[in-house]
């Protein structure tokens, strides 16, 4: 069965963005910057993959979930599309249609939808953001990845935008840059 991944980029105190959706806190180069590129290829937008010279396959997920205000990061910049190479699922309750043919919107029962594509064969599932979709599927998360940037910022988007059921994690795997960053990779510890 395929897997729910929430792999999103953080500060040091849990914050995927700040208050108004921009994350210019992060670290945009540097040795891990080029491993990300390596190890989730996928994971780079339209827009930006000619530019990096990434042209290699998919490598963990063959679909991503995105919240509106996430998908809509993009908008001023044109692009509708934001991930051809992948499934694209956009969640929201405030849009009447998805902007473009590519995108499926989902508009209610965004578990079902998240437990419908995990019975699908394919790659792993990929939780782009933001924090309040994550909180809405946090019951069907199997795993997270968090690219941890060396940062405080204080205030900002949380991971989960409110109150998830208090959860164990199993760390499988910690890499560390000379930098600062992290990307730590965790299983969720489910009770059976």
């Amino acid at each position: 069965m395929r897997k729910l991944v929430y792999y999103v980029a953080c500060t040091a105190d849990g914050f995927i963005a700040r208050e108004d959706g921009s994350f210019d806190c992060f670290l945009m180069e540097g040795e891990h910057f080029a491993d990300l590129l390596a190890s989730f290829p996928e994971t780079i937008p339209s827009h930006l993959r000619k530019r990096l010279g990434v042209t290699a396959p998919n490598q963990h997920f063959d679909a991503v979930l995105m919240g509106r205000a996430t998908y809509e990061v993009g908008i001023p910049l044109g692009v509708t599309s934001p991930y051809p190479h992948l499934q694209q699922y956009v969640f929201s309750r405030s849009l009447e249609r998805s902007p473009d043919p590519d995108v499926e919107l989902v508009s209610t029962d965004a578990l079902a939808k998240v437990k419908e594509l995990k019975q699908a064969a394919g790659k792993d599932i990929w939780l782009c953001g933001g924090g309040e979709l994550a909180a809405d599927l946090f019951p069907e998360i199997d795993k997270l990845i968090l690219k941890v940037n060396p940062v405080v910022i204080g205030t900002g988007i949380p991971l989960f935008r409110r109150e998830v059921k208090p959860t164990n994690l199993d760390l499988v795997e910690n890499k560390r840059y000379s930098n600062g960053f992290m990307m730590n990779t965790y299983n969720v510890k489910r009770n059976a």
